[in-house]
């Protein structure tokens, strides 16, 4: 399952040094409902090897601002603290496994 990143856990969460998958989302957005199921199978299958979370950014805005994130969803990409790629809108699973996969490289 994919965690719920918060501003206030974050930091602990990246100071972990796994990569990281972070979908940037809110309740009324309705292409982040399209992706999350791809989301939380991703969480399900890397869970060993990759942190992926949710950012509902309602409630989290200081991450939103500290990211740039101004188009929901936005799913980052990230390893050793970098944003090494990203996704701004709704994509396929299989799109968001390879970026996930170049990831792990």
């Amino acid at each position: 399952m994919a965690l719920t990143i918060t501003d206030s856990n974050y930091d602990e969460l990246l100071a972990e040094g796994k990569p990281m998958v972070v979908d940037f989302w809110a309740n009324w957005c309705g292409p982040c409902k399209k992706v999350a199921p791809y989301i939380e199978e991703l969480a399900e299958a890397y869970a060993d090897r990759v942190t992926i979370g949710k950012v509902d950014v309602d409630e989290n805005d200081d991450l939103a601002i500290r990211y740039g994130v101004r188009n929901i969803p936005t799913i980052l990409f990230i390893r050793n603290g970098e944003v090494v790629d990203k996704q701004i809108g709704a994509a396929p699973k299989a799109a968001l496994e390879a970026k996930l996969q170049s990831l792990l490289k």
